[in-house]
């Protein structure tokens, strides 16, 4: 995965807003106000840092020590930082990001969880 598909993939998904409030470098992808992603700019390989479930995020990082790490200036409990070295297929990393996204549109109000999933945001 590149920062393209990267990107693409991010602002296919409902209610998603882009920006970089950490300077030009730091891309921050947020659903409702509420940051599910953020990847640098400039690294290579793609790097990109992700919410996940603390158990799920104990697993990964078990299974995938060269992929899967805590985020760096993040929560390391409920952030990941993934690297698109190609240890993870694309599959996987489509997932990671669905899970980010679903964990934080589940963690909204309800109101705006519902008027999200109803285009109205």
């Amino acid at each position: 995965m590149h920062i393209e598909q990267l990107r693409d993939y991010c602002l296919s998904k409902r209610g998603v807003t882009e920006s970089c409030p950490f300077g030009p470098d730091t891309l921050v992808f947020k659903v409702a106000d509420k940051m599910f992603l953020l990847t640098g700019l400039d690294g290579q390989p793609l790097v990109f840092s992700a919410k996940c479930d603390p158990e799920y995020a104990i697993e990964l990082r078990e299974r995938y020590p060269h992929a899967v790490r805590g985020a760096y200036h993040m929560n390391k409990r409920h952030w990941n930082e993934v690297v698109c070295n190609g240890e993870l297929d694309d599959q996987l990393l489509i997932r990671l990001i669905d899970h980010s996204y679903e964990l934080v549109v589940m963690g909204l109000p309800k109101l705006l969880r519902e008027r999200l999933l109803n285009n109205l945001i």
